[in-house]
């Protein structure tokens, strides 16, 4: 093993561009050697921006930390085609730590943060009765004008589940709740966190308002302290629950993001490109380790092994996308620059850092012979083959756009809800072991379709890769 591991790892970035003759499509087993072994790009890469650059708020100077950290990362690694492309986007930024107590009829402090594209109380803050609803069907149900110069509080529970699918029943809560209150008068909400730990930690997120509904103060409280709010309910018999909150965000108009970008450049660079994405603004609460510093760092260990084993047949291509967590910005911006550009597949890293699970493709039926070869070649890692039509992950607008070829890997969503958009998103949640298992799988899946000679939605048949290399 050591002889084919450092046959294998000579065949450097560099080496290919030296040859006139393509190398040998390397064997599955060669892949799974290398994605076993040579992992330290990955854990490299989510150390150090983390540890570098910390938080990356979107729009801030904070992510443009991040996008120069990313571009000498992925230079430094041999990666070509190196940019970042800029783009303007609407920009709020958090302000001082949110504050909230209940000032009668059970005075205490409680755990409080805001929410993306909520207004401002102000630094004097507001106070003002609490109404609580159980759900936001409830909450709809409430006549107009009914929460006129109250504070609305909206408490759902989440629950884990290994898919996530949780995350629809309970986002609701955090995406539209403020809004419809607003509707209805309230001058500010308060959600249980769209979350599924037990710590005092309040998780963010987007929130909308309807068009012609100014933004209100809109914040999560902690999950221990929402179920305390709903017991001062139950004991207060009917009497009025006070609050004050003070949230002060600010949105500061128009700033720069931008979309990360850099290539292995295939041997037959005319062929559409392999596209891998991930995002790599976070929240401000945490450093961005699971959400998503460490999708990043995935795609960018998957790209820089599946060359180890040989130049690829088409260009594998890596998006750092901007602005994801406030609204999908960088996806949409890479799209209308790129529309025209064909992409042979898109896959995404976003869920976290814990083990693959299932494979699911959009082409199980029209090209099943290359859905068949993929879920056998993550079989040993312990990777089912699913059913489900893939979707692409949240950056991957370009290839739904285009009516792509779209590849999901499910990974395990136990415990994400416990960690994303909190204070928790940090490097000691990452678990090295799992971060390799997806190394390994992703290293095996971009291998494959790297090197696929037909379009990779139908099957049908593409030119032939010339003999000698060309840059794009």
């Amino acid at each position: 093993m050591k002889k084919t591991m450092t046959a294998l790892i000579a065949l450097s970035l560099a080496a290919p561009a030296l040859a006139n003759t393509p190398p040998p499509e390397p064997t599955l087993a060669q892949r799974a050697d290398i994605a076993a072994q040579v992992d330290q790009y990955a854990w490299d890469f989510v150390e150090g921006i983390t540890t570098e650059v910390g938080q990356r708020q979107a729009g801030t100077e904070a992510e443009a930390r991040g996008r120069a950290w990313a571009v000498a990362w992925l230079k430094a690694h041999g990666f070509q085609n190196v940019a970042d492309e800029p783009f303007m986007m609407p920009t709020w930024v958090p302000g001082e730590p949110g504050r909230a107590e209940i000032v009668s009829p059970f005075p205490q402090s409680l755990a409080v943060a805001p929410l993306g594209d909520s207004g401002s109380t102000g630094p004097e803050g507001i106070t003002a009765e609490v109404v609580m609803f159980k759900s936001v069907a409830e909450l709809v149900a409430a006549p107009d004008g009914s929460l006129k110069g109250k504070i609305a509080f909206v408490s759902n529970a989440m629950t884990r589940t290994q898919d996530g699918s949780q995350y629809g029943f309970a986002g609701p809560t955090r995406w539209v709740a403020a809004g419809i209150a607003a509707k209805k008068g309230a001058v500010a909400t308060v959600i249980k966190s769209v979350g599924t730990d037990d710590h005092r930690n309040p998780h963010t997120g987007g929130t909308d308002f309807p068009d012609g509904v100014a933004p209100t103060p809109a914040g999560a409280l902690s999950n221990p302290d929402a179920a305390n709010l709903e017991r001062m309910f139950a004991r207060a018999k009917g009497k009025p629950i006070t609050m004050k909150l003070v949230l002060t965000p600010r949105f500061l108009g128009e700033t720069q993001s931008g979309n990360v970008v850099g290539e292995i450049v295939g041997r037959n660079p005319s062929l559409p490109p392999v596209l891998l994405a991930c995002h790599l603004d976070s929240w401000w609460l945490g450093t961005g380790a699971i959400d998503d510093g460490a999708g990043c760092a995935i795609i960018a260990g998957a790209a820089l092994n599946a060359a180890r084993a040989g130049q690829p047949l088409r260009t594998i291509r890596v998006l750092f996308a901007g602005a994801e967590e406030t609204g999908l910005f960088g996806s949409k911006a890479y799209s209308a620059a790129h529309i025209n550009e064909a992409i042979a597949v898109g896959l995404e890293s976003d869920f976290g850092a814990d083990r693959i699970w299932r494979f699911d493709s959009n082409f199980r039926e029209t090209n099943a012979e290359l859905h068949k070869k993929i879920a056998l070649a993550v079989a040993r890692f312990g990777v089912s083959s699913g059913t489900d039509v893939a979707g692409g992950g949240a950056d991957l607008n370009i290839v739904r756009d285009q009516k792509g070829a779209l590849v999901d890997l499910q990974q395990d969503g136990t415990r994400y809800f416990d960690l994303h958009h909190t204070p928790d998103d940090t490097l000691d949640k990452i678990d090295p072991v799992q971060l390799r298992q997806n190394v390994a799988v992703w290293t095996q899946v971009v291998g494959i379709l790297a090197n696929e000679d037909t379009a990779i939605l139908t099957g049908t048949p593409v030119p032939a890769a010339p003999a000698v290399m060309k840059s794009r």
